[in-house]
Order: structure tokens, then C-alpha cells, then sequence
């Protein structure tokens, strides 16, 4: 009964306050609708990045946009909503002010953060999708990036927050191409220009292969001799993939060569050690 009395003397508010929150989803739905189609505009009109590229640069700024256009919306209408409710807002706002005040001199870290995270998002350091290496220690494929913090995880399943304040180093496995760099070692007695040859004819008939022609940029081929080692001659593999391809691809390579050296009786030596007994 109390309820229904207020309802009935307060149907302008009510009103009002259904607008405020139509008013702010629509605003919500609009203007993401209008960020993403401006930040896609502009991404892809560079010309610059591949699609793959231009897709993940796309969904990291659009995220954040739309991110802090909420933390903007949404507030200013709860502040609407209060008004409306008969609350005076204007001490609520000097309080918030000066609680701010006393917050922004506790969080330095914080504003440290949100300056590197627009820095991160600015100079394009890594993108959502991107694997990365934080500080040489912290290694994953970018889930989200926001301006605090850009959170990882790795073939585990780990997850990894990562603070931007705190990321001195980054190191991008795949922004643009991935590479493949593969030593590998043969017996000294090997011959060495019969083993290039294997290499090279293995690598074209990866990529030729049609299940991975698609994955490599450059064909993977021999590159030099790399080192004489105690028990081998490791002779290096380089070549160009397609970003976080690298790994896939240079797994393959190393089971054809596997095969292909077995069948050409190249030997990839291991390790022995060789114990003499004295005889009494």
C-alpha cells in the first residue's frame, strides 16, 4: 500500500529515471556501434598491417574505448538517478572530489599504470591475441589489455596480471610474422653438402604442402654452419611464418627431418660418454 502511494505521487520521477537509464543504454549501444565502425575505418585505412594484424589492433582500442565510455556513462547517470530521487548531490560531489583528491595522492602506481597502458595502446607494442613476453618472465597470448594492467595466459592456463606500470621489457612473438630459427646437429663424418641438400628438398616439401603452405611467409631453408660442437656440426634453419605459426611449423619441420635423415642414414649424434675400466 505504501508502495503503490509513492508510485502514484512519484510517477514523474519515475518517469524520469526510466529515461535516464534508457537514455544511457542507448547511448552505450550507439556509441559503441559508433566506435567501432570509426576505429575500424581507421585501423584499416593504413594499409599498413595485415588483416590478422589490423583485426587485433581493432578489438584492443575498441575494447578500451568502450571500457571508459562506461566508466563515464554510467556514473553520470547514477548521479542523475540520486538527483532525482531528492538527494543533493552537490555535497556528494565535493565529497568525491575531495576523496579523489586524498586517493590521487596514494595512487601514483596507479596513475604510473594508466600513463604505460595508453603508451602500450598508442606505439602499438602488442595487440589481444598477440604472444608476448613481459619482463622476461611473464609469457602468454594476450586475453586483455586495459589502461591498468594487460593480463596473460600461457599454455598452462595460467593467468597472468601484469600491471603496465611495472612491464619494462616486451618482447612480441608475433606481431606481423613469426620466424623459424632451428639448429640442428649432424656426426662430424657426415657429408655436409649431402645434408643441405635433404634440408632444403624437406623444407620445400613442407612448404608445398597444402595443410601448411598457408602458415609460411618464407620457405624455411639452410643457412649456415652455426658451431662445431663437442659431439656434432649444428648446422642453423631459418625462415618466415605467418604470426604464432612458428612453433606448429617448426615442429613439423623437425619430425620431416627426422624421417628424411634416417632414410639418408645422416646421423644426429647424442651425447656418450665413454668409461674405461681399469682390469685388476
Amino acid at each position: 500500500m505504501i508502495l503503490e502511494e509513492w508510485i502514484s505521487d512519484n510517477q514523474a520521477t519515475i518517469i524520469t529515471i526510466v529515461l535516464v537509464l534508457a537514455g544511457a543504454w542507448l547511448v552505450s549501444i550507439f556509441g559503441g556501434a559508433l566506435v567501432r565502425k570509426t576505429v575500424k575505418k581507421a585501423v584499416r585505412g593504413n594499409g599498413q598491417e595485415s588483416y590478422e594484424e589490423e583485426r587485433k589492433r581493432e578489438d584492443t582500442i575498441i575494447t578500451i574505448i568502450i571500457g571508459a565510455m562506461s566508466l563515464l556513462i554510467w556514473p553520470m547517470a547514477l548521479l542523475v538517478i540520486v538527483s532525482q530521487l531528492g538527494v543533493n548531490i552537490a555535497p556528494l560531489i565535493a565529497g568525491v572530489g575531495i576523496l579523489g583528491l586524498a586517493v590521487g595522492f596514494g595512487a601514483q602506481n596507479f596513475v604510473k599504470d594508466m600513463i604505460s597502458g595508453l603508451f602500450i595502446i598508442a606505439e602499438n607494442q602488442y595487440r589481444v591475441g598477440d604472444v608476448v613476453q613481459l619482463n622476461s618472465e611473464s609469457i602468454g597470448v594476450v586475453e586483455k589489455i586495459s589502461l591498468r594492467a594487460t593480463i596473460l595466459r600461457d599454455l598452462d592456463g595460467i593467468v597472468y596480471t601484469v600491471p603496465n606500470g611495472n612491464i619494462e621489457i616486451t618482447a612480441n612473438y608475433s606481431k606481423e610474422h613469426s620466424g623459424i630459427n632451428l639448429d640442428i646437429g649432424v656426426s662430424y663424418d657426415t657429408n655436409l653438402e649431402k645434408a643441405i641438400k635433404v634440408i632444403n628438398k624437406t623444407c620445400m616439401e613442407l612448404a608445398k604442402d597444402p595443410d601448411w603452405s598457408g602458415k609460411i611467409i618464407e620457405t624455411p631453408q639452410f643457412l649456415r654452419v652455426e658451431d662445431f660442437a663437442d659431439s656434432a656440426i649444428i648446422l642453423k634453419i631459418t625462415g618466415t611464418t605467418k604470426p604464432i605459426m612458428q612453433w606448429g611449423v617448426t615442429g613439423e619441420l623437425r619430425k620431416r627431418l627426422k624421417i628424411a635423415f634416417d632414410k639418408e642414414k645422416i646421423e644426429i649424434p647424442f651425447p656418450q660418454r665413454v668409461i674405461h675400466s681399469a682390469k685388476k
